[in-house]
């Protein structure tokens, strides 16, 4: 049996079904490259016969990335199959992955056939699959509530039809390690042919086991483990892959098995992943929360002061967190910022200097010092606001107590400047009713959230938004020493994002026109 844990990460898939707002092309290509980056043996990039924005996502990533292989899902349909291999088909390699439920309470409520029609429907899907890759994952969706002699005929039939991945999830989170890590077994000891097969495992956090019941399955024998980054995902979560991927480093001699990733990447995949998706990383959270290596108990302090292994079981170096350097003035020229992001893990292919630099510039004249956080948030920001049709130039607000405030901004939209001013119940409320009537724009704010990256009086306030318009939602986020400026950039973010996407709309419509 191997002695290497392949990983498959689903962040794109099964964890943006969990968020308020859909990502954009830009956003899940950033986090494709990041988990490449990683180690990420497979990145699940998509479900392309979901939506046209997911298929054409699911193909510029599989034309990006050249060091992970590319997965899609699909169901076991020829429809979701042509369009998974119809985006995908741009790699070099490539990975089809169909699923059909096989539980009893699923076979009979949700899809209401026979078990034997099932079987039927899971292995014609994989032979149909079979003719644009040999590479093909099926799933037995609701595995873990499935009698064991149905699951073991599906995994056999499903080998015997040419899957070479048979993924064994606990899609509702209802095992316990013990069970589950059974069910693994099970399969070993019943199935003839599972030599010929990888055993995946995919599990749900509904109970709070996901990440266990994955290690329990590692024990068993499983060689493939699926998961999240942060483990975002449906309901309650997916098996967080940063815990799986340091569980394994940290325990390798207990285990036996290690993986390829580079664990010196999960924090800063962990933070890029966190402000893309806007779901915020608890502070306890393993491995990257924020109090993760942190001790406040004077016997705690006192035992790491001696010696660091004593209360720390991993160091912060090794998942990547980084120093806090405070280096960094007006007076820094363009090759300290180069060395300090080169230090920082970046490649000079990652940023453009020259942007990068004249907005180092502002922010230092603000806040006097910059820290490599605010180093790292400049660069999230930048690789964010490409083509901004949307752009803020001036703001100002005056406001009071048992006043109304006035709000006025000055925008570029496209080639023109636009002036704006209006009244609001605070200084953020008349700054958006200004900035909507420059854009001529109205959404919805469904959420706003205040947050801060770093510390101090002057540390770099962000505010993330979503708004609906339209019928669909958006995030948005903005950075600034200024919350009211970070609030305006958030909601010019969103209008960026309806702008970019109405002329996606205009440019399909004219090609249906002209098929026409």
């Amino acid at each position: 049996m191997s002695d290497r844990v392949i990983l498959l990460d689903t962040t794109l898939r099964d964890g943006e079904q969990a968020l308020a707002a859909s990502l954009s092309t830009s956003a899940k290509l950033q986090i494709a490259v990041a988990l490449e980056r990683l180690g990420i043996d497979i990145i699940e990039a998509g479900f392309p016969v979901s939506s046209p924005g997911d298929f054409d996502s699911v193909r510029q990533i599989a034309a990006t990335i050249k060091n992970s292989r590319i997965c899609a899902l699909s169901r076991a349909v020829q429809g979701d199959i042509d369009a998974a291999a119809q985006a995908l088909n741009i790699a070099d390699q490539f990975r089809i992955h169909t699923f059909i439920s096989t539980s009893d309470i699923h076979v009979e409520s949700k899809l209401k056939r026979s078990f034997e029609q099932v079987l039927e429907m899971a292995t014609g899907a994989i032979k149909y699959a079979r003719n644009f890759t040999d590479d093909v994952e099926f799933s037995c969706e609701d595995a873990g509530r499935t009698p064991i002699d149905n699951l073991c005929r599906m995994v056999e039939a499903a080998i015997k039809a040419g899957a070479r991945t048979i993924n064994i999830p606990d899609t509702v989170g209802y095992t316990t390690p013990t069970e589950f890590g059974g069910i693994i077994t099970n399969i070993y000891n019943r199935v003839p042919n599972i030599d010929q097969a990888i055993i995946s495992v995919h599990c749900h956090d509904d109970l709070g086991l996901s990440v266990a019941n994955s290690i329990a399955a590692v024990e068993a024998g499983a060689r493939q483990v699926e998961g999240t980054i942060n483990g975002i995902g449906e309901r309650a979560g997916n098996a967080a892959l940063e815990e799986i991927i340091m569980i394994l480093k940290t325990r390798a001699a207990h285990f036996g098995v290690d993986c390829n990733a580079d664990a010196t990447e999960l924090y800063r995949t962990s933070t890029q992943v966190s402000q893309l998706c806007n779901m915020p990383v608890q502070s306890n959270k393993a491995i990257v929360g924020a109090n993760a290596f942190s001790h406040s108990s004077g016997i705690h302090q006192d035992g790491v002061l001696k010696s660091q292994n004593t209360y720390e079981i991993m160091t912060p170096e090794s998942v990547g967190v980084p120093r806090t350097t405070l280096n960094m003035t007006s007076r820094s020229g363009r090759h300290v910022i180069k060395h300090r992001m080169g230090e920082l893990g970046y490649q000079e292919s990652d940023f453009d200097l020259d942007s990068l630099y004249q907005r180092f510039l502002k922010l230092a004249d603000k806040k006097g010092q910059v820290f490599d956080y605010d180093l790292e948030a400049l660069l999230f920001m930048q690789n964010q606001q490409t083509e901004n049709h949307y752009q803020l130039r001036q703001l100002n607000v005056q406001a009071g107590t048992n006043h109304f405030a006035t709000g006025s901004v000055e925008l570029q939209i496209g080639e023109q400047i636009v002036t704006e001013a209006a009244t609001g119940n605070g200084p953020v409320d008349s700054v958006y009713r200004a900035i909507e009537r420059a854009t001529g724009q109205q959404m919805s704010i469904q959420s706003f959230d205040i947050g801060a990256k770093g510390g101090g009086h002057d540390a770099l306030g962000q505010v993330d938004i979503t708004a609906e318009f339209n019928g669909r939602t958006f995030h948005g986020m903005g950075l600034s020493t200024d919350i009211i400026e970070a609030a305006a950039e958030a909601l010019l973010y969103v209008h960026n994002l309806i702008w970019r996407q109405q002329q996606i709309d205009q440019q399909k419509q004219q090609h249906s026109k002209e098929a026409v």
